[in-house]
């Protein structure tokens, strides 16, 4: 299903729905319709849903700290005239997430994790070796999902494009690189927040024991797995991460 996309000053996203506001924040490579499924459900059943295009490439390498994406989010929410939203993130947006809901709590009612990093994870690290190899490409998409037909051609022809756009992948290799030198493990204990922990019990890129930190040293969380499902469950298994987003969210979202 096709949504429109809205521009508003410097903001580019998705907005759908009326009722709790829930944000959906995608990973170093992903993009809006990452979370197809998720606002075409929720959308539908009470939610409003809004996905932001983080401002990945558009930042001054220099000052990409993760904490100027927390901020750009945080500046988001108060544009939209939003006091309070959950918050989703997937991989590297998980990590936004965990920074947002640090720095800026009282705009955060509760967050999901997925696939997040923040603790530990494989990393692209320092380089891009034989980005220009479209098969070496194509086999690194299909590895992060355990049913490697998820990554369609539109998908790999994207991080293709992406990886071989000289600036963009400079861009991704300095975020990266914060990312792996911001672990949060110390920050965990004061995110008191409800939080739910869904995740691929096969994600080969932040596997099984990442999750079941997360849930042990975060206050206020649930631990949820997704078998057979790698790194992005809201791809791969679109109706039970919507399940499993449902029963939570009813548990703590006031209609």
């Amino acid at each position: 299903m096709l949504f429109k996309i809205k521009r508003k000053k410097k903001y580019t996203y998705i907005e759908e729905g009326e009722g709790h506001p829930i944000v959906l924040l995608h990973g170093l490579m992903g993009g809006l319709s990452n979370f197809d499924d998720v606002l075409n459900y929720f959308s539908k059943n009470g939610y409003r849903i809004i996905i932001p295009e983080l401002p990945l490439y558009t930042s001054t390498i220099l000052t990409n700290k993760l904490s100027v994406f927390a901020k750009f989010v945080n500046n988001f929410l108060n544009d939209l005239g939003i006091e309070k939203a959950t918050l989703i993130g997937n991989s590297l947006g998980g990590h936004i997430t965990l920074i947002t809901a640090l720095k800026y709590p009282e705009k955060v009612h509760s967050f999901v994790l997925t696939g997040s990093s923040g603790l530990y994870e494989k990393s692209f690290g320092e380089s891009f070796p034989k980005i220009s190899d479209y098969e070496y490409v194509k086999n690194g998409c299909q590895s992060i999902f355990y049913d490697p037909a998820i990554a369609t051609k539109e998908v790999v022809d994207g991080v293709y494009a992406t990886l071989n756009d000289r600036a963009k992948a400079l861009k991704i290799i300095y975020i990266a690189r914060a990312a792996m030198r911001h672990n949060m493990a110390n920050d965990l204990k004061d995110m008191n927040q409800p939080s739910l922990i869904l995740w691929g019990k096969q994600d080969p890129v932040t596997p099984p024991e990442v999750a079941e930190e997360f849930h042990q040293k975060l206050p206020n969380s649930e631990l949820v797995w997704i078998d057979q499902c790698g790194h992005a469950p809201m791809m791969e298994h679109p109706d039970l991460f919507n399940q499993h987003l449902q029963e939570w969210l009813g548990k703590i979202v006031t209609k």
